[in-house]
């Protein structure tokens, strides 16, 4: 008499909808890797010369960035993954490259100073890239702590490509290289910056909003260059200065709660024999 063996019971089929979001994860790592290669073609061109092309490449790979996280919060595929090799991406595209590229700009003019100025970038990205990880979720998502590695790329990028004769004279490299290395303190200090991530695009604004940014698309349609390094620059500078406009504002209000407090005097009964 044979036994009957039974069976193992089979393991329930996977809707397919799992195995669609499993594939959706790819979609924004598609853009990410999109950033990468156009940080890793920025650095090539940047060493052949092709200064104006690696500078292009850089903001591209901006564009490419800012794709990724608004794709994959759309499809609802956030990853710690994503995040993790979003940010490796980030110090290929906005760290290296954009150090190389003002290296071979004009900092190397400027002997070991230069030297020093794009290594101390490339450090301060990928700590600013570190603490941004760490810190995720614990601070309020209206501003960024430190000026955000993109922007600090976008400023070397800009400089770069308004002015794209390589530097000659060691003073103009000098100069170059204390900004480098300002963008540099300001990415990995606690100066908030705006992040711009409660703008809704899908609320009611008034007829003068949209007329002005038909105003700022027609300047950067025309004049790209001047208008991006203007917005660059805005924003670098915009960070420490609302910084210094809440310290103002704080101080009188600190001056008003240590003053003295001054006791009047009860104004006296009035006499009755006097009306």
């Amino acid at each position: 008499m044979r036994v009957k063996r039974s069976r193992r019971p089979r393991a329930p089929r996977r809707p397919r909808r799992y195995s669609l979001r499993r594939g959706i994860y790819l979609l924004p790592s598609l853009f990410t890797v999109g950033n990468m290669l156009c940080g890793f073609a920025a650095v090539l061109y940047a060493i052949h010369g092709r200064l104006e092309l690696a500078g292009w490449l850089i903001l591209l790979a901006g564009v490419l960035d800012g794709l990724d996280g608004r794709i994959a919060r759309l499809t609802s595929s956030t990853s710690e993954f994503g995040r993790e090799y979003d940010s490796l991406a980030d110090v290929v595209s906005f760290g290296i490259a954009p150090a190389i590229l003002a290296y071979q700009w004009g900092l190397r003019g400027a002997g070991r100073w230069g030297w020093a100025a794009a290594f101390l970038f490339l450090v301060a990205g990928s700590v600013r890239l570190a603490r941004f990880n760490v810190k995720v979720g614990l601070t309020d998502r209206r501003f960024f702590v430190g000026l955000p590695i993109p922007a600090g790329a976008g400023a070397l990028t800009m400089m770069v490509l308004v002015a794209p004769e390589p530097l000659v004279d060691k003073p103009l490299a000098i100069a170059a290289s204390f900004f480098v290395f300002l963008v540099s303190v300001l990415m990995v200090s606690t100066i908030q910056y705006r992040s711009f991530k409660e703008f809704n695009l899908r609320q009611r604004w008034p007829a003068t909003a949209f007329f002005l940014f038909a105003v700022i698309v027609a300047v950067l349609a025309f004049t790209p260059l001047p208008a991006m390094a203007f917005l660059c620059g805005a924003y670098l500078v915009g960070g420490p200065a609302e910084m210094l406009v809440r310290k103002l504002r704080r101080k009188p209000a600190a001056v008003a709660e240590t003053a003295p407090f001054q006791v009047t005097s009860a104004p006296s009964p009035p006499n009755p024999e006097h009306p």
